[in-house]
């Protein structure tokens, strides 16, 4: 395991659009699935990585809590299987109906979509922003959060709140600016296909 921080993309980037199917129910999960939503969370995740073990308990508990509220949530697997067949999308499938997550789980077999977010750890967290008006009136998803769930790693004992992601999403759906000031994720590397390795 390569401990890694997340690359902390730059806020303002607009939301890179994706195509994945969804583990549980094999639909086709894109970033228009989302329209209209005033703010959309992106997790990179899987079933291995002791950190995600961490705080998946919470992450179906922020599906839950939000549940009721215009946010749309996706997880996403990017880890390449061969290497890690713990992160198969069928096992994928029985973590998720597991934790009872009610947000579609989407595995990236080309990575091209981690890339695209420059994911780089799991558990990976973006939190988008639709308030923009673009010129032909629609919205447009820009990043206002990326880096950690909250203070707990399983080295410590602080607990698992989600209270930094929690504390994003809460300023998107008030019309708030949400703090810049935030604080890298910090995981498993995404487990990358042999000569795929991005270069960011």
């Amino acid at each position: 395991m390569a401990l890694t921080p997340s690359t902390m993309l730059a806020l303002g980037t607009k939301a890179p659009d994706f195509q994945l199917p969804d583990v549980v129910s094999g639909q086709t999960i894109s970033l228009a699935t989302f329209s209209g939503k005033q703010a959309l969370v992106v997790m990179f995740i899987c079933r291995h990585c002791p950190f995600v073990k961490h705080v998946q308990a919470q992450l179906a508990k922020i599906g839950q809590d939000y549940e009721d509220k215009d946010v749309g949530i996706v997880a996403i697997s990017s880890n390449y299987v061969k290497s890690h067949p713990e992160d198969a999308p069928e096992l994928l499938k029985q973590m998720a109906i597991a934790l009872g997550f009610n947000f579609p789980y989407c595995y990236d077999a080309t990575q091209e979509v981690a890339k695209a977010f420059q994911a780089a750890c799991t558990p990976d967290f973006f939190v988008f922003d639709s308030a923009k008006r673009i010129p032909d009136g629609n919205r447009q998803l820009e990043l206002v959060y990326r880096g950690q769930l909250d203070d707990s790693r399983p080295s410590n004992d602080k607990p698992v709140t989600g209270k930094d992601l929690r504390a994003a999403i809460d300023a998107v759906l008030a019309g708030q600016p949400v703090n810049r000031v935030q604080t890298p994720s910090i995981g498993c590397n995404i487990k990358w296909k042999p000569g795929n390795e991005p270069s960011y």
